[in-house]
């Protein structure tokens, strides 16, 4: 290669963005390009590592000496080649990523969840001043706690439509405003009356019925398939989390506040994650005109496309054993979790004599327990699948340690004489109550719905999800009727009894192949 050298005795230079100072060179020799030369007389431009120098004439009446000589490349056409990739973004270079977009709305519907639990479960320990406080029997509680899902039955299909229609974004955002408003009426609806506590919470319902089905409908377009169970495990470990920040907090601010400031606090909460949600969020990467064109195309080419589901086959649905296993299923597994989500800080005050906190900070065990857990069943349901176990026997090995882990632990609860043991069974009830299921990787229940019928995933979530519901309904209405006439005792074999049906069912009917095209 040839090239220009040059002695520069009384040459001073300095880098960009370094504050300018004289540096005197003598006697050295650097190599620079022709298009670096030939800028002007008397300065040129040299790779110094990762930066370009720039070489400024002295006023010096001081000699030069040139030559023609032959000189090995320097590193500026490598530098010069960095730069350019990095001008271009291309990241493959080794140099820092921009966090992806779609990670960030994967947070930002964790962060939904999170709030969804929280104000959820916050009645749960408030109902206890509240009860005291209005002189409410069990029946008159497990009436409020159920009111809730009579809302959110209401949206559970009807929301999965509504994402499909006008977009994930409206519709999730819909749900978090409108459910934290309900959440800071409650105190106001309680005094009022009755009748306007059971309209707020059922508002409330409506308001969280929409949030799982806009938050399938956003991540179906988000996220590729490859990076799809990850994501959905953080965002369900979200409600799970939440539950632990509703059932920590509470006690606390009941203590300080009384019990109203629960609902002020946790609702206006709500309206922060709004005001971002509005700002970052985009129904799909269609939509976002700041994405990055490398990850617009990998989700795009990563994504499974989907053709419009312009009717569904109803009659087809139904006619399928698989889909009502999965109904089944989904009501056994419901009612034991809704009566573990609204009832479990009374029986820890009621049977387990602890007071307000200690009943807020025991309830959270089982939900820390879920959470930690959360991600070890979908590895282990996938690890099985990689290995040659077919997608059925994975599915009803899940789901059967997920029925038969809580009712073994439920059996156990009066045997023990001990808080600390009664808070252990509590606790690992939570954990294998959730291995069949949601909170691992959809490994048992909400995996099938994508087994059975991919083009109507949306369909039979909705479909199962409303057995789930009315089981929340239903069970938990019938807990306070049971604790007024019966024992504890009696609300879990209930509880089991459910349990063992859905194992059957479950085993019997149940597939991992896909039966509806």
């Amino acid at each position: 290669m040839s090239g220009k050298a040059f002695l520069l005795s009384h040459y001073s230079f300095s880098p960009p963005n370094i504050p300018r100072t004289n540096f005197n060179v003598h006697n050295s020799f650097y190599h620079t390009s022709e298009s670096g030369s030939g800028r002007g007389r008397g300065r040129g431009r040299f790779g110094y590592g990762q930066r370009e120098l720039l070489l400024v004439k002295r006023n010096s009446s001081s000699r030069k000496l040139w030559a023609d000589v032959k000189s090995k490349p320097f590193k500026i056409a490598e530098d010069d080649a960095l730069l350019r990739k990095k001008e271009d973004g291309d990241n493959s270079v080794g140099l820092p990523q921009e966090f992806p977009k779609r990670w960030v709305i994967v947070i930002l519907c964790f962060s939904a969840f999170l709030l969804c639990n929280m104000d959820r479960v916050n009645m749960s320990i408030a109902i206890l001043p509240m009860a005291s406080e209005y002189n409410w029997t069990p029946i008159t509680v497990g009436l409020i706690q159920s009111s809730f899902f009579w809302g959110y039955l209401l949206t559970q299909i009807a929301g999965g439509i509504w994402a499909d229609t006008v977009g994930g974004k409206a519709v999730l955002g819909f749900g978090v405003i409108w459910w934290s408003v309900a959440t800071v009426l409650t105190p106001i609806a309680a005094k009022l009356g009755l009748p306007f506590l059971f309209v707020v919470r059922a508002f409330m319902g409506i308001g969280e019925g929409v949030a799982m089905p806009a938050m399938n409908n956003i991540l179906s377009k988000w996220v590729p398939v490859s990076e799809r169970s990850r994501s959905l495990a953080l965002v369900y470990s979200g409600m799970y989390l939440g539950s632990v920040t509703g059932l920590a907090f509470s006690p606390f601010l009941i203590k300080q506040f009384g019990w109203p400031s629960v609902f002020f606090s946790f609702g206006s909460v709500g309206t922060v994650w709004f005001a971002v949600w509005l700002n970052k969020a985009y129904s799909s990467p269609l939509d976002d005109p700041t994405l990055r064109p490398e990850e617009k195309k990998l989700i795009l080419c990563s994504s499974v496309s989907k053709e419009p589901v312009k009717s569904i086959p109803w009659k087809l649905i139904l006619s399928k054993p698989p889909v009502w296993a999965l109904i089944v299923s989904h009501f056994c597994h419901n009612w034991g979790t809704f009566i573990l989500l609204t009832w479990m800080p009374t029986y820890y005050h009621q049977v387990l004599k602890f007071n307000l906190t200690e009943s807020g900070l025991f309830a959270v065990l089982p939900w820390l327990t879920m959470a930690a857990t959360a991600n070890v069943g979908g590895w282990i349901a996938d690890s099985l699948v990689r290995r040659g176990t077919s997608v059925t026997v994975v599915r009803k090995i899940m789901q059967t340690i997920g029925f038969l882990g809580p009712a073994f632990f439920l059996t156990q609860l009066s045997r023990v004489d001990s808080p600390a043991m009664a808070v252990l069974c509590m606790a690992c009830n939570s954990s294998f109550l959730k291995q069949g299921s949601d909170a691992f990787s959809q490994s048992g229940l909400y995996s099938n719905h994508q087994d059975i019928a991919p083009r109507y995933s949306g369909v039979l979530l909705g479909l199962s999800n409303t057995a789930g519901v009315l089981a929340g309904v239903f069970g938990t209405a019938a807990t306070g009727y049971i604790l007024q006439h019966g024992s504890w005792d009696d609300v879990f074999k209930v509880s089991v009894g459910l349990y063992l049906v859905g194992t059957v069912v479950w085993n019997a009917f149940s597939t991992g192949e896909k039966i509806i095209d």
